[in-house]
Parts: C-alpha cells; structure tokens; sequence
C-alpha cells in the first residue's frame, strides 16, 4: 500500500484537483496488478537410480502469510546422499522448516526476501547440527531452490547442480561446486581448518582418482551430515539470488549423476522446446546415453512462464528451406537481428545477492535489535532457541570483525551453536569420535 499512496504524493505537482479512490478500490487494484506480474510456475521431474540415495522435494503450496494465497511461493530441492540414505532423508524432512522458521515474523515481500540467505545459512547450519546429534555417519548435498514470483533464490552445498536458461539462449550457473579436485579455495580453508587432502593410495604407493578430504576420503569441501569426516566439511550454503525479466526462464536442478555426463550448456539445449515434464525425462535419457547408469541419476525442471504466455521455451529453430532463403535472403536477416536485439534486451537477469564464505560470522551478519525475541529474550540465530541475555555469544566476539564490531552486537549464538561455529573454523577439535 505504501507504494500506491507514495505514487499519488508524488503526483501532486501535476496538478490542482485529485479524485480520491477508496480503499477497496486501490486494495482491488493491487490485486489485479499482483494476478498480472505473477507468472505460471510449472514442472517436472525424472530419475533413474543406481544406489538409492537421491531424494527430492517438490512443495508448490508455501505461503509467506499463513491462509494467504497471494503470498504463495515454490520450492524445489535435490539432496544426493553418499554413505547411505540417512541425510539425505532427513534434510528433505527438516531443511525448509529449519529456513522458514529463522525469518522474522511480519516481513512484508521485499523484506522476506532479503532475509532470506542468513535464513537459508541458519536453515542449512541447523539441520547439520541436529542431523549429527544422531550420530549417523552418512552425508548429503543439498541444492535448495525458492521461487517467489521473478525471483529465484538458491542455497547449496556439494555438486548438485541449478543452471538457468532463459529464453535469449543464456546459461547461468546459480549454484557453485563444492568438489576439493576443482576449488582451490576451498581446498586451502580445508587444510588450515584440519584437514587433510590427498588421492586414495594403492598398493606400490601410486595415487588415484580425485582429490579427498582425510579421515573419511570425501571428494565434497562442503556437504550436510559427514560427522566421521570432520566438521570443516561445512554445511554452509553458496548462495545467490537472481530476479527473471519478464521473459521468465527455467530452471534445470539436478543431481551430479547428470552433471558428470552433460555441461550446464548440453543439458539445456538437450531439452528446449519441450513441457517440463519431458525436460526432465530428455535431460535424464541424454545423461545415460552419454555416460551410462553409473550413479543415481535426478532431474528436476521448472519453468517460470509469463502470465500471457504460457508455452515452454522457444523450441531449436526448423530445417532451413536453402530457396526461400536465397529469395527472401535480406529481409529474415533483419527480423532475426531486431529479435536477437528485443531478446537481449527483455532477457536480463538482475542479480540481487551472492555469498559463498565458508564463515558463519561473515554469512550472518550484524543485528541491530541485538537479535531479541518477541519475548523480549535474545534467540540463537542458528537453532532458535530462546537465551537468557547472559547466555547468548555475539556470533562476531573473537572472529576477525571482533576489532570493527561490537562484540555484544547481535546475531547471538547459544552455547552449543557457538561450539559448531568454532570447530568448523578449525578452533577446536572436530568430529565426533564413531566406532
């Protein structure tokens, strides 16, 4: 509403005489306004599996305000297990609960968007922390996409995969891989944390295969669960957030069961032109054609349709018909090069937020109120639980912005978090001790 009536304040110079609109109307209004922006979210989704540890989460009918359809939102997830179906099972039970219930209560749209990657953080921190407490020893990657109208938000940890592909051709990768063969950096925080990196050694001393994080042999820098590894392998997500033209796009989630036999780029060209249902299945066939069914393979395909256009994407273009084209040669030349220029410019995507730091402190930032509850006692950022203001520790006292930062300044920790918070950073021992 705010906007509505700060668009009529900004008009009074245009003139002397004003109609007043009721209330119902502008609220009649908005409505309509909000039923126009609001694209068509549809999906699909297929698998083949070798080892039974790829699970998925499809939940359409989220609302940000309780019996509110308005406020509605998707969410798509993959979760790849390894040593076991365990984690992966239980980040697909508890992870969106554990996100929607670190947002505040009362956030209007754009402030829940904002809040939403220090959520995804604490969501992703708390399900590994509770996950461990069990202590089952398997591990999971998580790639957690939300989809709020045009925006897209995604939260990930391993090398589960979300690409986008928009309607102009364009490929983004909006997850990073969380592989030690491929990132330096995360190889360098691994080892100063704890760990050790090496290839498996054979008989005779010769080394194998890709580059593992020692004890465990995890090829993964970041993952869910894992507690016989070591707590340096973190939970915390890369995360980035992206709002869609109104060209719309999709989205391609996949485990890497399709990304170790196809590139972003092959497995949306693959499967353009066709319903997300058959995306799904044409991305998976093209996986096991070129590699074989060698791990599970899953795939999830969402497309976000503008509202007056409700087709997939542009299907690959026809045959070319070599006469025409010799008759009518200067004239499609010159609508393609207008389309191609129309297509650049309706197909821009607008990056909102990107974070990828492996330190909580640097993910949850500062806090104002100093992180009290509607109780009025302090809450742990991470787990939720309330604090008395005796037993919170500022996420930043004795980090490298203890010098920039109040170290009394909120986000607070309970004790438990705080032990977690220093043994991913290699500041305690690690792990739990499994026989």
């Amino acid at each position: 509403m705010c906007s509505t009536f700060e668009d009529m304040a900004s008009g009074e110079g245009r003139g002397h005489h004003h109609d007043l609109v009721p209330l119902a109307a502008l609220l009649k209004r908005e409505m309509k306004s909000e039923k126009m922006e609001k694209p068509t979210v549809r999906f699909g989704h297929a698998a083949q599996s070798k080892k039974g540890e790829d699970y998925f989460l499809i939940k359409t009918d989220c609302q940000r305000v309780p019996r509110n359809s308005s406020s509605s939102f998707s969410v798509f997830a993959i979760f790849d297990g390894h040593n076991g179906n365990a984690a992966a099972i239980f980040t697909r039970e508890n992870l969106l609960n554990h996100v929607l219930g670190a947002l505040p209560r009362g956030l209007g749209r754009e402030e829940w968007l904002q809040a939403l990657p220090r959520a995804l953080v604490a969501g992703f921190v708390k399900t590994d922390k509770e996950f461990q407490s069990r202590g089952e020893t398997s591990g999971t990657t998580a790639t957690f996409v939300i989809v709020d109208k045009w925006t897209v938000t995604v939260a990930s940890v391993g090398d589960s995969r979300c690409i986008l592909d928009t309607q102009g051709g364009a490929v983004n990768n909006l997850t990073v891989d969380h592989r030690l063969e491929e990132n330096i950096e995360e190889r360098e925080r691994v080892t100063a944390s704890g760990g050790e990196i090496g290839r498996l050694s054979i008989v005779g001393g010769a080394e194998i295969g890709p580059l593992r994080c020692w004890p465990g042999g995890l090829c993964l820098s970041r993952s869910i669960g894992d507690m016989d590894v070591g707590e340096f392998i973190v939970p915390i997500p890369y995360v980035k957030q992206v709002k869609l033209s109104n060209a719309g796009g999709r989205l391609i989630i996949a485990s890497d069961g399709i990304w170790d036999a196809l590139s972003s780029e092959m497995a949306a060209k693959s499967c353009r032109g066709l319903p997300a249902e058959l995306a799904a299945m044409q991305v998976v066939k093209e996986a096991l054609r070129t590699r074989g069914l060698k791990d599970d393979t899953t795939c999830i395909v969402v497309d976000i349709i503008p509202p007056e256009n409700e087709l997939p994407p542009t299907p690959p273009p026809k045959k070319r018909n070599k006469l025409r084209d010799l008759l009518f040669r200067k004239r499609p030349r010159d609508s393609a090069g207008k389309l191609s220029k129309k297509l650049s410019a309706i197909n821009i995507v607008e990056e909102l937020f990107e974070e990828g730091s492996a330190m909580l402190a640097e993910r949850l930032g500062n806090d104002d109120n100093s992180g009290q509850s509607t109780s009025g006692l302090f809450v742990c950022v991470v787990c939720q639980v309330d604090l008395a203001a005796s037993e919170g520790i500022s996420v930043h006292a004795g980090s490298i912005f203890s010098t920039s930062s109040k170290p009394w300044q909120g986000p607070f920790l309970c004790f438990d978090c705080r032990d977690k918070k220093d043994a991913m950073e290699g500041k305690r021992p690690s792990g739990v001790k499994v026989s």
